[in-house]
């Protein structure tokens, strides 16, 4: 088991505390809470698809839940991994870089052993053989299926293995600094219990969750922010504000403004044929010409000069 070797991640599991964590500022996280959050319920929904397939598969209860989602090194992720280990090295077609799916070897062991009609249990370490070889694609593949379903709602991706691994160490995956989302679940198989790994690049992903700003939501979120768009749309439609209209404005110098005096006709340069313009905080958004209703002075929303200009210009 490699459960004493993994570091806190950004997302915790529930019920674990949530003491102080190093923050390092040479390697600011880049992960927004939105994107974890987002990452959080893809990789949940992969987990369960994936302890169903195990206990279908193996005919022996298992069950897989999401620990933590860190984002590391790749350095750092090869030296938390036990050796020897199971890594599956993936492809996530058409994402570009390669993913890698790692298991406990204790674990594997015990999955062939239960795929082979076995009670499971301690297993020895020992590298897999011809006929062992072939079943571990064939799950593994599987486990990736579920991987597909898990993505569906942010990207269409299609996994393939392309080969499997026992040390990290001699597998140089990306270089050591690249930057890697690692999702850490915990696997149990029967009696066995482990952490398995899923490392994705960083540069991968990142443009994937970018795309996909709009969280999946809830039916009570949804309609929560339902209610609220609503309520805003609501209280935004009797807001009062202060409508204006005005004429054409002109430039004067200080001075003249200064000598301004009670009973000074300023001349405005506003040609009668020419529409006031109906102001919000200086923003013109129609055009209106003077008149009263009643005894109240009022103004008549007309079309805006271009539009007129575009109407006569079209006539044949």
């Amino acid at each position: 088991m490699t459960t004493a070797q993994r570091s806190p991640g950004r997302m915790s599991r529930r019920g674990q505390g949530g003491g102080p964590t190093a923050y390092d500022f040479r390697r600011p996280i880049k992960l927004s809470r939105e994107h974890v959050r987002t990452l959080q319920m893809v990789f949940e929904s992969y987990a369960r698809s994936c302890g169903t397939l195990l206990t279908t598969r193996l005919r022996a209860v298992s069950n897989v839940s999401l620990i933590s989602i860190e984002q590391l090194n790749y350095d750092e992720y090869v030296g938390a991994l036990a050796n020897p280990t199971i890594i599956g090295v993936v492809t996530l077609d058409p994402l570009p870089g390669t993913v890698l799916l790692e298991i406990a070897q204790s674990a594997v062991m015990t999955a062939i052993d239960h795929m082979l009609g076995g009670p499971g249990g301690s297993q020895p370490e020992r590298p897999l053989t011809e006929v062992e070889m072939p079943l571990l694609r064939g799950l593994m593949e599987r486990m990736l299926g579920e991987l597909r379903y898990g993505f569906e709602s942010m990207v269409d991706i299609s996994p393939k293995l392309k080969e499997i691994e026992y040390n990290a160490q001699f597998l140089r995956a990306h270089a050591p600094g690249d930057a890697v989302v690692v999702a850490s679940f915990e696997t149990k198989i029967g009696a066995e219990e482990c952490i398995s790994t899923l490392c994705l690049p960083f540069n991968t992903i990142l443009p994937v969750l970018s795309r996909t700003e709009a969280i999946v939501l809830s039916a009570a979120e949804r309609q929560a922010k339902d209610t609220a768009l609503r309520n805003l749309t609501a209280g935004l439609s009797a807001a009062p504000i202060d409508v204006a209209v005005r004429f054409q404005p002109i430039r004067m110098r200080t001075d003249d403004i200064v000598d301004l005096r009670p009973g000074d006709v300023v001349p405005l340069g506003h040609a009668t044929s020419r529409p006031l313009e109906v102001t919000v905080h200086d923003i013109v958004f129609a055009h209106a010409v003077p008149g009263n209703q009643g005894a109240r002075l009022a103004c008549l929303v007309v079309p805006s000069p271009n539009e007129n200009s575009s109407k006569e210009s079209g006539r044949p």
